[in-house]
């Protein structure tokens, strides 16, 4: 195979990659709208109950109606489409395709069950770097010169790496530059003028996608088949509106009086209400998972909800006994650049004292008084909020929390 031939196979890869990207990102988009338009919720069939699902029928109306499909027999190849990616699956996966029938589907993020394969990491890499990028105000995304054109949002290669190795995302340039090839390899960077692999020189690159867009599901289908037309797709322009999900806060980070509030519903989460925060810890905000310049002040950690959320107390044996009120419920929280958004309290059982709006958390279905009984598979509901704090602080950035509500 000729040098010219490697190349155009690469980028045909990055290319099914990026597309990939964008169904996850359209994906949680529309899973997060589902959840808000109170679709996604749990059912009962057959006398077993089924958390966290919708019903195909209903999300197909719902499509058709939204404008997100011109008919049904569209709607139906859009979901299909997520589900060819393992973004949705059947509650029993019984059924490998959709059908536009009474029947019971759910997000793979509501359970638990999506695949965090290596290209899935490298995409929340991907994501979280551009995110970090964007909201710095000396940002190395400008717009550059190369061979007598100009890019917006460009950056030369050497200057990615001093970023990585400056904030501790990379121990060395051999490193980052291994990084960064990852990202041009999964069609997150690539360079302007799409003839080079990555390189630590002052060759340009920028981002391929746009997190933040608001996309529309027609365009998944639209993707899939335009791939390999052009090479690529155009440098992105980010979209800055508060209805992304994949937006910063632009509070500042020391505007906590109100970071915390408690969360009962979708309905409670308001864009920009607050700032995200690391910490599961009431009483010890760590900054661990904030920018290293920042000093959280004491006098304002003792505002976050001194009064406990509970209606009522509850042992670890009434959580646990026969036919008590409460449901189980597996959520997998992606941590961001600022962590993951929840407060816990409590000892044996520990439970959700608040939720950050607009967070990760509240984004995975984590609601206050929800009692946490394991964290990454390891039983915690014995151990005080301080051991459980630890073990997430000092986990992976991917916490799956198995939790039980009230059917109240």
């Amino acid at each position: 195979m000729t040098g010219m031939e490697r190349t155009s196979s690469t980028r045909r890869t990055a290319m099914v990659r990026q597309h990939k990207a964008e169904v996850m990102i359209a994906g949680e988009q529309l899973r997060l709208r589902l959840h808000d338009g109170k679709l996604i919720k749990d059912r009962r069939y057959h006398l077993r109950t089924y958390p966290n699902c919708f019903v195909s029928q209903e999300l197909i109306d719902w499509l058709v109606s939204h404008k997100e499909a011109s008919d049904r027999a569209t709607a139906v190849r859009l979901v299909q489409h997520l589900m060819d990616h393992d973004i949705v699956h059947h509650v029993c996966d019984k059924r490998p395709v959709i059908k536009d029938a009474k029947l019971l589907y759910r997000f793979r993020k509501d359970d638990g069950t999506f695949p965090f394969n290596t290209e899935v990491k490298v995409f929340m890499r991907g994501q979280r770097l551009y995110e970090h990028l964007v909201a710095d105000k000396h940002s190395i995304l400008q717009l550059r010169e190369e061979h007598g054109l100009s890019y917006p949002r460009s950056f030369p290669g050497y200057q990615l790496i001093d970023w990585l190795l400056q904030n501790g995302e990379a121990e060395s340039r051999r490193q980052g530059l291994d990084s960064c090839r990852a990202l041009v390899e999964h069609g997150i960077i690539q360079h302007v003028e799409k003839k080079h692999d990555f390189f630590d020189s002052g060759l340009l690159y920028h981002f391929c996608i746009n997190f933040r867009r608001r996309r529309r599901l027609s365009e998944l289908l639209n993707e899939s088949r335009q791939d390999g037309e052009d090479g690529g797709p155009p440098p992105p322009h980010v979209d800055h509106s508060p209805d992304s999900p994949f937006v910063l806060r632009r509070s500042s980070v020391l505007e906590h009086s109100r970071a915390f509030q408690p969360v009962g519903s979708s309905k409670d989460l308001e864009p920009g209400a607050s700032v995200r925060r690391g910490s599961l810890n009431s009483i010890q905000l760590h900054s661990s998972a904030l920018p290293p310049h920042v000093q959280l002040p004491s006098s304002s950690i003792a505002r976050c909800n001194p009064t406990s959320v509970l209606k009522r107390p509850v042992t670890c044996e009434q959580l646990l006994s026969p036919g008590a009120p409460f449901i189980k419920k597996v959520l997998t929280v992606i941590g961001d650049v600022l962590g993951w958004g929840i407060v816990v309290r409590g000892v044996a059982p520990c439970y959700v004292q608040a939720v950050d709006p607009g967070s990760p958390a509240a984004a995975a279905g984590v609601r206050v008084r929800q009692f946490v009984c394991q964290v990454n598979g390891q039983c915690v509901l014995h151990l005080d909020y301080r051991t459980v704090t630890r073990l997430v602080m000092t986990g992976p950035r991917v916490v799956v929390l198995e939790v039980m509500e009230s059917l109240d």
